[in-house]
């Protein structure tokens, strides 16, 4: 990490896993820029369902930091459903909303941010949000999300591969259930409590789990450890 204080983009951090990644950096020193739907004091504002947004968010992120960031964080993610019965336009529709959110606009991101990265000698570090879907899978109606989730794992990897000797290190982490409005939801549609006897832990995890091994990576995690995932989910599944 670079010796100054760090400047973090992280997306998604208006609630959730994100809000917690955010707060936590920020409680250690970095200077943190989040992203949502609208913007305020430290967040600007990006619709990543919107091809180009990521580039557009990144442009802008820069621009507020002084042309400088020295961590890049994708944790934006929505979790829709699509059902194999759906109409072949809707189900490409949500195919594409989901992947062009979870995956795409990470991508963008995180091609803009090692371009960016390669021009400094301290490099910089991206820390992906991904899910225990990307290994496990999903329900029947949510393939489309596991997929994305699995393509920000091999994306993580294949950054790391590419790019760790110019100083660009890459990591992910994969929550399983994390007590977030997306997971109640889930949680409800899928019987409720009764999910639970698929913890080994018998609890789902709490955001701040998440955020402080997101922060780990993101601030502390030596070099050596790039192209690691971290599982967060409890044992309900193991690698």
């Amino acid at each position: 990490m670079t010796a100054s204080v760090p400047h973090i983009l992280v997306t998604g951090s208006t609630r959730g896993i994100g809000a917690a990644v955010a707060e936590v950096l920020a409680a250690r020193g970095a200077r943190v820029l989040g992203h949502g739907r609208s913007a305020g004091e430290a967040t600007l504002a990006a619709d990543l369902a919107s091809p180009g947004a990521g580039a557009r968010l990144w442009e802008e992120a820069l621009s507020r930091l002084d042309g400088r960031i020295d961590v890049l964080v994708n944790n934006a993610g929505i979790f829709e459903p699509a059902a194999i019965d759906l109409s072949d336009d809707a189900w490409d529709a949500a195919w594409d909303r989901t992947l062009q959110v979870n995956l795409r606009a990470a991508a963008d991101l995180s091609r803009l941010a090692v371009r960016h990265f390669l021009e400094r000698p301290e490099g910089g570090r991206i820390v992906n949000v991904a899910s225990r879907a990307a290994y496990r899978g999903d329900s029947p109606a949510h393939w489309h999300y596991a997929a994305s989730k699995a393509g920000m794992v091999a994306m993580t990897k294949s950054i790391a591969r590419g790019f760790a000797a110019r100083g660009v290190l890459a990591f992910a982490v994969c929550p399983g259930f994390t007590l977030t409005g997306m997971a109640d939801d889930y949680l409800a549609s899928r019987g409720g409590p009764g999910l639970l006897a698929d913890i080994p832990l018998g609890r789902v995890a709490d955001p701040g789990e998440v955020a402080a091994a997101a922060a780990f990576l993101a601030l502390e995690a030596p070099a050596s450890m790039t192209g690691a995932v971290l599982d967060i989910n409890g044992a309900s599944y193991v690698r």
